[in-house]
């Protein structure tokens, strides 16, 4: 079987598309990014383990101020990418079930984080943090892809403007939700660091391997539907 990744389109919206239950994973997954991304910011003192388009801000800024930030900024985008190729060939491999399995990677590698964590590995967690974050987006955009909410706010304003034309329907609902659950999923994530940062990591974990275990039960019932 020939493994390669295909280029997409947003995944914000393919959403509108799906099912209810890959509705709800599409949004828990958003949360799951919202909640690393405030650890790898807070820990950081400002830099993100999912949103690439702020730290290439900071290593702008750092090349004109001649800061180490710039350097810090590079590495973490450079490992961002390195997790986007490996999630792009580890779920083309694993065909219709991507999902979990491109999910089951971000699990592995946010539990190393924690432990890298735990032995007071600060930056080499944080690094962890932003490879597992590029892996989740190394999907084929349909549920896993975490790093378009630009994208999805764009999409909400169009389809906004397309109800004050008298135009559309209530999809800008779904947009509108998953920009909130990336901004829940950050809040709680920016909570639970500053109250403790290696049980954050930890529940970070947790959520990955329920999302993964989530994906996979769809892709057994789909299979049994097919079945019957």
């Amino acid at each position: 079987m020939q493994c390669w990744p295909k280029p997409s389109s947003g995944w914000s919206r393919r959403l509108i598309r799906f099912d209810p239950s890959q509705q709800i994973l599409a949004v828990g997954v958003a949360i799951l990014a919202g909640f690393v991304d405030a650890i790898g910011f807070v820990e950081s003192a400002g830099f993100f383990a999912s949103f690439m388009t702020g730290n290439a801000t900071r290593l702008a800024v750092g090349l004109v101020d001649g800061q180490h930030a710039a350097l810090v900024a590079a590495m973490i985008i450079a490992v961002f990418v390195a997790g986007v190729v490996a999630g792009s060939l580890v779920g083309a491999c694993a065909g219709a079930r991507r999902a979990p399995a491109v999910l089951l990677g971000v699990t592995i590698l946010l539990g190393i984080a924690t432990m890298l964590r735990l032995e007071g590995e600060g930056w080499s967690a944080i690094l962890s943090l932003a490879l597992a974050m590029g892996f989740a987006n190394g999907h084929d955009g349909s549920v896993v892809g975490v790093a378009y909410m630009n994208g999805t706010l764009v999409q909400l304003g169009q389809k906004i403007a397309n109800v004050v034309r008298g135009e559309g329907d209530r999809r800008w609902l779904h947009h509108l939700g998953l920009w909130a659950a990336l901004v829940g999923g950050a809040v709680l994530g920016a909570r639970a660091v500053i109250l403790s940062a290696p049980l954050a990591y930890a529940f970070a974990s947790v959520l990955a391997a329920a999302l993964a275990l989530r994906a996979g039960w769809i892709i057994r019932r789909s299979d049994s539907t097919v079945t019957v």
